[in-house]
């Protein structure tokens, strides 16, 4: 299979908690190539655009305030099966199924802060990748 990209984001609490290295050295270890990456504070108008699939939810306001807590560190990362590999390497959305072992199951403290984002499909990689480097 050929090379892919997809969009690697560190979320607020994980810039605060200083785990950008070691998230950064998982992906590494894994055989990917971080491409792009940049330090960043998001405004309330490119979150709801990347979470607009979630702006009728209940918890919508609770995510804008977490994703406005401080900078985020976002990453283009690019490898064979890079999307799926790093699907597996987060773990699930959920906290409460990551496994041991996985950059969610070891680090995540509550649903709304689960440290790390990450494009589920080719076509929402190229979005988010523009979205964020152009």
């Amino acid at each position: 299979m050929a090379d892919e990209k997809t969009y690697i984001m560190l979320k607020p609490d994980a810039v605060k908690r200083r785990l950008i290295g070691e998230v950064i050295s998982r992906i590494e270890k894994k055989g990917y190539q971080i491409t792009q990456a940049k330090l960043m504070t998001l405004d309330k108008i490119v979150i709801a655009e990347h979470y607009a699939h979630l702006l009728d939810k209940p918890f919508y306001p609770d995510l804008e305030a977490f994703m406005t807590s401080g900078p985020v560190f976002s990453m283009a990362v690019e490898g064979e099966n890079v999307i799926a590999g790093m699907r597996q390497l987060m773990g699930p959305t959920n906290i409460y199924e990551a496994l041991p072992g996985t950059i969610r199951g070891d680090y995540a403290n509550n649903m709304t802060e689960n440290i790390i984002h990450g494009s589920d499909s080719e076509e929402a990689a190229i979005i988010e990748i523009k979205r964020f480097f152009e």
